[in-house]
């Protein structure tokens, strides 16, 4: 695995309150005031799992390892939180609890594995989150190139009244030097 894998956890926008870690907080996350000033683009966040294509073209499921739990073999850690103990990283794709439903992704036909960019993923379909995204079998979307239909507030306020009325399950934005930042619908309307 090269540097691709370093992909963290995408910060939330605003602070999670540290009373509890199911609220946020109206300050915002120091790694992500850029996108209070404006800069980055707000696309959707798809409700799947995450994959990643490595240089290698190799492919990886994300996995969360709990505090106190093993980690599963050839499992490459990329963060440990702190507060929480969870542990953040990547497992080979054929070890993977989605491996059949990845798959089935891959051999849909609706697009040629090999013209896939190296990059990272969400695996999307019916058998993944009770399928809000309404996709039919299962498929694969790059994370930077999800559409996004509307130009979401950038502050708390209008976030958490906008998000009322989204049907996804929040947004992610992306910066053009690679930096991302994410608001979850859930998230916000427990604030």
């Amino acid at each position: 695995m090269g540097r691709e894998t370093r992909v963290k956890k995408i910060p939330t926008l605003f602070v999670r309150d540290p009373t509890d870690l199911n609220r946020l907080l109206r300050d915002v996350h120091p790694d992500c005031q850029w996108v209070i000033d404006g800069e980055g683009v707000a696309l959707h966040k798809a409700d799947g799992t995450c994959m990643l294509l490595d240089q290698d073209r190799r492919w990886w499921a994300r996995r969360q390892v709990k505090p106190g739990r093993d980690a599963p073999p050839n499992y490459v850690e990329i963060e440990h939180d702190e507060t929480t103990g969870k542990r953040f990283g990547w497992e080979p794709i054929e070890q993977s609890t989605y491996a059949k439903l990845w798959r089935q992704a891959i051999d849909s036909g609706n697009y040629h594995p090999s013209d896939l960019p190296p990059g990272t993923y969400e695996l999307i379909g019916e058998k993944i989150n009770n399928n809000p995204e309404g996709v039919t079998g299962h498929v694969l979307r790059k994370h930077d190139r999800l559409p996004f239909r509307f130009e979401a507030p950038r502050d708390y306020d209008g976030l958490r009244d906008w998000l009322v009325g989204y049907p996804g399950e929040g947004v992610v934005w992306h910066h053009p030097d690679g930096r991302m930042a994410k608001i979850k619908r859930r998230d916000i309307m427990t604030g």
